[in-house]
């Protein structure tokens, strides 16, 4: 799958018990109740699609789950992921050639406070680094990771790195880039590669040095991963294949180990599937991945003190098209589903204690929505 082209490839698709039941959700500010009149970030494009999206908006939560949209916030093109660290608002820019990541202030609406070019393409995916010195970009077009060091005010200075991966058999594409949960290891996660990287970040320098490539079997194509909160596992979702990889982590010796694959739907499911993302509850005790072909997510019971995954229930529907991303509330009672293909975001009750989704409850009409961030 040489000269792999994603948005032709995007293109291209038009009640049960968990097993013994035994971290931090990517993307998402950390809190243990629900609240009303919380402000919720709506990511998505603006250079692509049909109608295209505003880039980034703000919408407000009630006290039930309905979400009212609010402002528009201008100029952060292809809004496709966002982090909050402390009162700042970081936007990947999924622009190609040039890849970027815009600087906001989080508030209600959000300010532009710069924009900073990563040296790579296509900007996929972004995490703040512990101790807030590092913003890391994962760029897909061209298969890079981006250090970029965060200044005072905290916009972002030139990338101090970056690290460009090689595909064996199709083109790289980075798709992620995250801290491990022990702060010591950089992970990003490669679909053209098939393979998992782990690096080391030198703090004073801002280098990363490559520490292990974990290949996963050709056309695997890993999108997304999740780390358990004991640190000991990880999974990796697929996206050219419908699956989960368990693995071992060993945060010593920064070494990632596969062990099971775990099928996201079952075997009647229609094919091609394309899985989006994966989550997990802040317990531990649930793995969900989202499903693009079936429009549904998945939910698993995490058994074996996280080194065993077994799907539950039956898959449900998001009530929308494409689900690109998908997020737990704050409280966990709801998940909020960003449906790209039918320009809506949708909300579904969650059972903490059974971790099952029931049926969609409601829906925004955001257009081309990527992402979904609760501040």
């Amino acid at each position: 799958m040489a000269g792999f082209d994603r948005r032709k490839f995007l293109g291209a698709v038009g009640a049960a018990g968990a097993v013994g039941m035994t971290g931090v959700l990517t993307g998402r500010a950390a809190a243990s109740t629900e609240r009303a009149g919380c402000v919720v970030y709506l990511g998505s494009y603006t250079t692509w699609g049909e109608p295209p999206g505003a880039g980034l908006q703000v919408a407000t939560r009630g006290s039930g789950p309905a979400l009212t949209l609010g402002a528009t916030v201008p100029g952060v093109d292809d809004a496709s992921w966002l982090a909050v660290a402390k009162d700042k608002l970081y936007s990947t820019n999924e622009l190609v050639p040039d890849g970027r990541v815009t600087t906001l202030s989080a508030g209600n609406p959000p300010k532009v406070l710069g924009t900073q070019p990563v040296k790579g393409a296509g900007t996929t995916h972004l995490s703040v680094y512990p101790g807030g010195r590092y913003v890391l970009a994962a760029n897909y077009t061209d298969g890079t990771v981006s250090v970029l060091p965060i200044q005072g005010g905290g916009t972002l200075g030139a990338p101090t790195d970056v690290v460009k991966h090689v595909g064996a058999e199709r083109e790289a594409h980075a798709h992620q880039v995250v801290t491990d949960p022990s702060g010591r290891w950089v992970v990003a996660v490669d679909l053209g590669a098939d393979s998992v990287y782990v690096y080391k970040l030198d703090q004073g320098t801002g280098k990363l040095t490559q520490h292990q490539q974990l290949k996963l079997p050709s056309g695997a194509g890993p999108r997304h991963l999740v780390f358990h909160p004991n640190g000991r596992y990880a999974y990796i979702l697929g996206e050219l294949r419908a699956e989960i990889t368990v693995t071992a982590w060993d945060s010593n010796a920064g070494k990632l180990t596969a062990g099971a694959v775990v099928p996201t739907v079952p075997s009647s499911a229609p094919v091609p599937q394309y899985p989006a993302e994966i989550a997990i509850s802040k317990d531990g005790r649930f793995v969900y991945a989202s499903n693009r072909g079936e429009d549904t997510i998945a939910t698993f019971g995490v058994g074996a003190a996280g080194a065993q995954l077994k799907r539950i229930g039956e898959n449900v529907k998001t009530g929308g098209a494409w689900p690109r991303h998908f997020t737990l509330d704050p409280s966990e009672k709801w998940v909020y589903v960003a449906n790209q293909r039918s320009n809506t975001v949708t909300w579904l009750p969650r059972d903490p204690a059974t971790g099952l989704l029931g049926k969609p409850a409601g829906s925004l009409t955001v257009n081309h929505v990527a992402f979904v961030l609760f501040r």
